[in-house]
């Protein structure tokens, strides 16, 4: 999906985030969705609900204490088409508000930190 997700975010951003916010055309599988954030200022354009837009990932910390968003932001920070995984704890969508093991692959798109992530 990280692949597909950066081929259509190279196409046209703003149609491919609006795809990602919808979960349009395929970017909605289970709990599988893109998001992405700029690689300046840390600001989520695309994310889950649960990390509303404009909040800037570098604040995020999951129930440990684990500052994953400074890692998903220096992931972005990489080369572009490198892809680093980031392991951390995370609520699953849905009614269930138990944070479980969940891994993303982020990369560099241009000006957007995006990644995918699954729950182990």
């Amino acid at each position: 999906m990280l692949d597909k997700a950066v081929v259509v975010l190279k196409a046209d951003q703003p149609v491919a985030l609006a795809m990602f916010l919808k979960g349009e055309g395929g970017f909605r599988d289970r709990d599988l969705y893109p998001f992405c954030f700029r690689t300046g200022d840390g600001k989520a354009l695309a994310s889950p609900p649960s990390v509303p837009a404009g909040t800037d990932v570098r604040t995020l910390k999951d129930a440990t204490g684990n500052a994953y968003g400074q890692e998903l932001y220096a992931a972005a920070q990489k080369p572009e088409g490198q892809i680093t995984e980031v392991s951390y704890m995370f609520v699953r969508p849905g009614a269930d508000a138990k944070p479980l093991p969940k891994v993303s692959f982020v990369t560099r798109v241009g000006e957007l930190g995006c990644g995918v992530g699954y729950y182990k």
